[in-house]
């Protein structure tokens, strides 16, 4: 996964917008809790439910496209996607249909969560997923709008970590376990790092709209210093769980990612305040996701075997 392959350069200019406003790598975001924490249960407990694995992927995937087409409905009633020429919205000039389709992901997410739900006799994957979609919702819906407060990337390490690898891990095995908490925080850390990176090139359109994102509160100088931390956290926690021997030594192999997050840093640093140069490092923070991520649960998959 490359910055190179995401930017559809062998593609038409329509069928960049397209590509651009359906994210095909953000989709690394549903499809990765689910991967870790059924790697952590596997090392674990020797379990593995094909069939829950993949009815929850498949479900991870609808409810995040859900989140990604609501966002864009609900951006567009604020004005802040005016210039955001990729907005599905702004692509097809139909709020309704983006709106009842997104809604439409939804329930087939929700379905499939459902039917683990009825396999187990368990209400607990159900109900926690269900919180998962309330904080989707307030983070971009009216009339909370947290997103707006700056509070979006809190949102997001909560939806996609704890709320996320735990209940994973818990689906395989009805249990609850320290590991796939500690991995959660992981998890979470560099998911919100994506959406971190998003605000850097639309500083403009955030204050013009209202929003008042950590980049609009902190300045693009400020927040890129901030990014170097926050992506260091990441190598930090897994290299003291190894130590603390909450992770096997195996999951080290996530380090491997380190190259991206070097990447990363030193782009936002050099172009920060250049909204053209530095749009492309929201997918440099997928980068970083998914090998970390991929890596991490690869280290608990050869501690299982």
């Amino acid at each position: 996964m490359t910055t190179k392959l995401i930017s559809y350069s062998n593609t038409n200019p329509k069928a960049k917008l397209w590509m651009a406003a359906i994210k095909p790598p953000m989709y690394s975001v549903a499809i990765m809790p689910v991967w870790v924490g059924t790697a952590i249960a596997f090392a674990e407990n020797k379990i593995f439910n094909k069939a829950v694995f993949f009815t929850f992927l498949t479900a991870a995937i609808f409810i995040l496209a859900w989140e990604n087409l609501s966002n864009d409905v609900y951006d567009s009633e604020t004005g802040i996607d005016v210039n955001k020429h990729h907005s599905l919205v702004n692509l097809t000039g139909n709020k309704l249909l983006i709106f009842w389709l997104g809604n439409l992901f939804l329930g087939l997410g929700l379905l499939g969560i459902l039917a683990i739900t009825l396999w187990q006799h368990d209400p607990t994957v159900l109900g926690l997923v269900l919180l998962g979609c309330i904080l989707g919702y307030i983070y971009q819906g009216p009339p909370f709008r947290l997103g707006y407060q700056g509070l979006g990337e809190i949102i997001c390490f909560f939806a996609f970590g704890p709320l996320s690898v735990a209940t994973v891990y818990y689906s395989q095995t009805q249990t609850w376990s320290l590991t796939s908490l500690a991995a959660s925080v992981i998890i979470g850390i560099v998911t919100s790092l994506i959406l971190f990176c998003s605000h850097f090139h639309q500083e403009k359109d955030d204050i013009a709209a209202g929003k008042r994102s950590p980049i609009v509160r902190l300045g693009t100088q400020k927040a890129a210093q901030l990014l170097y931390w926050l992506t260091g956290s990441i190598y930090a926690f897994i290299l003291m769980f190894v130590i603390w021997g909450i992770f096997p030594v195996w999951t080290l192999l996530s380090w491997a990612s380190l190259p991206f997050a070097v990447k990363l840093c030193t782009h936002v640093q050099q172009y920060h305040n250049q909204p053209e140069k530095v749009s492309n490092c929201k997918f440099i923070a997928v980068a970083v996701h998914f090998w970390s991520c991929l890596l991490l649960g690869v280290g608990f998959i050869l501690t299982g075997s």
